[in-house]
């Protein structure tokens, strides 16, 4: 039989006697207290929620899974004189749980702008040493905008009144019976409100004054609305207080909206009445948008949308929308909107491409909205699943960013002489792609924006950011002479400054919206980024997209959780991920990866005085283990007595000849030829687990990168080592070369340790650029 050649480097021989040491001395010392598992790659079994059959193991919908139905049949009168809405409402709702509800719960999220609103008093506020002539008066000189819901009606089918409960942006209505699974409710609400000015507080639904005295508005959670009610929260009937946006269940709407006779109209639903509403001219250009699929048609000009600014009209226009399936409902009009609309074809299927905005958006908006409205259709889909609804439409709307189904508000105006800078035009395009976006999240993949921001902003902000660097392939020129469209969100080293900041003011991802520090970093750029980051250096393009892909259809339509959707990302990919949801969303952990130390072997004839003590601390002779092959450490004294000696193998051949009584000729044949032998410790101070991208940049000037999983972590935390045989010298190595893992501390990441730049270095290489 052969005898086994036993390899042993005194890195490892140390550890060893290290841990026989310690042994020795444990019998004489007071044992260590046990702990709790807190390595880093436990299952995520203490966060999540246990699988039912509502939700499965699996992520996905189970066999008992169902939600409720809202209908909606509405008649909306805008006064423009008056700035004013008044609404009567029908609604049907469909018990489709397994419980006998006692009451049903309404949304009144216009209370929050009411003159008694309780949102104001919910947060620390200072007196500003100094602030604009606007600011001031705002702070202590204004009258609070009395904007809430006067309910004037609740009344169920037969017509008797209800009594009803309204607690700040919340209506309880009681039922005159309960209402069992399988049934349904119809009752009806009365209301109206003051319509606010959006662009003085930055209100998500409202107008815009110019000028010449015309608005436009842009109109939403104008409606009392059913909360959700399902199994995870029961009612969904946390209060509005203005940043955690909305969680409401699907259904069918009817609604018409009657508007001065002069404003055009459009919004949630397809327009059952538009040979009444549209002159001849603009169904026929309608008919031509239909066909165009390379350029938008203009459907109302911008000389049409001027001859109206100063001619009021008296009379009122109704204008008909139906929607079926959808959650919400929004819409916008004004007698000062252009508007132009292009196909666009999803699978299979033509989808309009609409944008409405006054001549203050020109020509910025012509050029690139509707473009922007179509190409957003064409990536979305790809990344999750066909755009289900007929139409997507883009309304201007200064300072505004903002999503219903089918409609969305966007900013972006260039200077009063139509100029504008690259980074107006990119500011625009990317808040249009995001808004668009969102028809997908949480429109349609309908999760709870109320409890959990991160699950509509945080992905739809991770495909926005793969739809930017689509638009610069599909519109060059909108990028010349740039190489990749500039996108603010989404490469790993974008979220270092966040993730290096100051711990007390920041949260873990899965915080409830109205708790999060640092609201845009939180809840949109670095789940946007943990996404991008699986996507590109974890799983790989492939299996994520078809993991994300699985998850965005299993919930089209539906209400799912954070765990449906960790859950289903890894049940697509075979990817144990649960480190990494623990890390990214439940943690503040930041990445700081680097390199602690590389030592340089060579193998010797004789061992050095560390093997040797290893050998006698455990009664042994070195015999005793068999054939050895001794390593030295480069550089040290008993490196230099042995080569001295002639005891060093420093060529691989000689090594070869070394070894042959202990291998065939056959066997040393398909042998490699290592020259040189590294031990490099890599550290990790950082508390976030990451896969270890090294890069070996060689002698000859050629270079290697390995990617070491995650799991090389997963036995030690601080440090771990890696021994590296290799042909060629090894005269750099660098951890993160390409900045993948968002590394908060470069300094640490190169061996030989980089020159590290002060100010004025970068301040001189700045200038230069």
């Amino acid at each position: 039989m052969k005898k086994i050649l036993c390899i042993l480097t005194v890195a490892f021989l140390v550890t060893d006697f290290g841990l026989y040491a310690q042994n020795q001395n444990d019998g004489q010392q007071r044992r260590q207290l046990g702990h709790t598992n807190e390595n880093k790659f436990k299952q995520l079994y203490d966060e999540f929620s246990t699988p039912n059959m509502y939700r499965t193991g699996s992520g996905a919908p189970g066999s008992a899974y169902y939600q409720q139905q809202a209908d909606y049949k509405m008649d909306i009168e805008l006064d423009d004189k008056n700035k004013k809405i008044t609404g009567s409402e029908t609604i049907t709702y469909t018990n489709n749980s397994p419980d006998v509800l006692e009451f049903l719960w309404v949304q009144l999220d216009q209370n929050r702008r009411s003159k008694d609103s309780k949102t104001p008093l919910i947060s620390s506020d200072d007196v500003k040493l100094a602030s604009s002539p606007e600011e001031f008066v705002g702070s202590f000189l204004r009258e609070p905008f009395d904007g809430g819901f006067n309910i004037t009606s609740v009344k169920d089918a037969s017509g008797k009144p209800l009594k009803y409960t309204i607690n700040t942006t919340m209506m309880r209505v009681e039922m005159p019976k309960n209402l069992a699974s399988g049934g349904k409710f119809t009752f009806s609400i009365d209301w109206w409100y003051n319509i606010n000015n959006h662009v003085d507080g930055r209100g998500r639904s409202g107008y815009e004054e110019f000028d010449d005295g015309n608005r436009a508005y842009v109109i939403a959670q104008f409606y009392p609305r059913m909360a959700v009610y399902n199994d995870v929260e029961g009612w969904q009937n946390h209060q509005f207080w203005g940043r955690g946006e909305f969680a409401l269940p699907f259904g069918d709407f009817e609604v018409n909206i009657t508007v001065p006779a002069d404003h055009i109209l459009d919004g949630t639903g397809v327009l059952v009445n538009r040979k009444e509403v549209f002159t001849s001219e603009m169904m026929s250009r309608y008919e031509k948008a239909k066909k165009s699929y390379d350029k938008p048609v203009i459907i109302v000009s911008q000389k049409e949308a001027e001859a109206k600014e100063k001619v009021f009209s008296e009379t009122k226009k109704t204008w008909k929308l139906k929607a079926e399936n959808v959650r919400d409902f929004g819409f916008a009009t004004s007698r000062r909107f252009i508007w132009d609309m292009m196909a666009v074809k999803i699978g299979g299927k033509d989808i309009m491409a609409v944008s409405m905005y006054p001549k203050e958006g020109n020509p910025l908006w012509e050029d690139w909205s509707t473009k922007a409205v179509a190409s957003t259709l064409k990536s979305y889909s790809r990344m999750t699943f066909d755009y289900p609804y007929h139409k997507a439409i883009s309304v201007h709307a200064k300072n505004q960013g903002m999503e219903y189904p089918m409609i969305c508000w966007n900013y972006g105006r260039p200077n009063p002489d139509g100029s504008y800078s690259d980074r107006v035009k990119f500011g625009m395009m990317s808040v249009i792609i995001h808004e668009v976006g969102h028809n997908f999240f949480p429109m349609i993949v309908n999760s709870d924006e109320r409890q959990w921001t991160w699950m509509d902003e945080g992905l739809n902000t991770f495909v926005q950011y793969v739809a930017e660097q689509d638009f610069g392939e599909w519109y060059p020129k909108a990028i010349a002479p740039a190489k990749e469209y500039p996108s603010r969100r989404g490469p790993a080293a974008k979220i270092v400054p966040y993730m290096s900041g100051d711990q007390s003011f920041i949260a873990p991802i899965m915080t409830n919206s109205e708790n999060i520090y640092q609201f845009g970093p939180n809840a949109y750029a670095k789940p946007a980024t943990a996404l991008n980051i699986l996507r590109e250096t974890v799983m790989g393009r492939d299996l994520f997209d078809y993991s994300f892909r699985t998850y965005s259809k299993r919930w089209m339509f539906k209400h799912p959780t954070p765990e449906d959707f960790f859950r289903t990302m890894e049940d697509a990919s075979a990817v144990d991920l649960d480190w990494f949801w623990r890390g990214w969303f439940y943690t503040t952990d930041y990445t700081d990866i680097g390199i602690g130390d590389v030592k340089k072997f060579v193998v010797s004839k004789e061992a050095n005085k560390q093997v040797k003590d290893y050998a006698e601390g455990r009664g042994a002779k070195l015999e005793d283990f068999g054939p050895l092959v001794f390593m030295v450490e480069e550089g040290t004294d008993e490196y230099n007595t042995m080569k001295s000696n002639g005891n060093i193998l420093d060529n691989a051949t000689t090594l070869k000849e070394y070894l042959m009584d202990n291998f065939s000729v056959e066997e040393r044949k398909i042998m490699k030829s290592p020259k040189f032998f590294y031990e490099v410790t890599f550290v990790k101070p950082g508390g976030l687990v990451m896969p270890l991208i090294v890069e070996y940049v060689y002698k000859d000037g050629t270079f290697e990168t390995v990617t070491y999983p995650a799991e090389i972590w997963r036995k030690n935390d601080l440090s771990v080592k890696r021994a590296i045989p290799s042909e060629k010298e090894i005269v750099r190595i660098i951890v993160d070369p390409n900045q993948e893992t968002a590394d908060i501390d470069t300094t640490n990441n190169s061996w030989p340790l980089a020159e590290q730049k002060g100010q004025f270095d970068k301040f001189k290489e700045k200038m230069k650029q």
